[in-house]
């Protein structure tokens, strides 16, 4: 069973920067696609950012220019550098592995939070 976790979140000022992390562990499955997505309290959890097998990237409008996704293949790690964060952004962000049979896994979460 793959098991992922985040790190990184935190509190920051709006302007500054936070790098997201996720670790794995457990076996790995034909991963397809790597990427990070952010739910508010009241609010469906939405895409932030992916990145496929192939390389191929996609962004939320409200994030693009502003966040980076890139992966470790070695390590099976994916991150999030986000740069230039605004009150918007402050959710709890979770990272998610989807494999070839389509079967998505998430981690437990982390908390960003951007305030003054």
């Amino acid at each position: 069973q793959l098991q992922l976790r985040e790190s990184g979140g935190g509190l920051v000022q709006p302007g500054e920067s936070l790098r997201l992390s996720c670790s794995t562990s457990g076996s790995l499955f034909q991963v397809v696609a790597k990427g990070w997505y952010r739910q508010t309290p009241g609010k469906q959890r939405e895409l932030v950012a992916t990145v496929t097998r192939g390389g191929n990237t996609n962004y939320a409008e409200s994030v693009k220019g502003r966040f980076t996704i890139s992966r470790d293949n070695v390590d099976n790690a994916v991150y999030l550098q986000m740069n230039s964060l605004k009150p918007e952004d402050t959710a709890v962000y979770y990272c998610n592995f989807r494999d070839a049979r389509g079967i998505d896994y998430w981690g437990q979460g982390t908390q960003v939070t951007v305030s003054s």
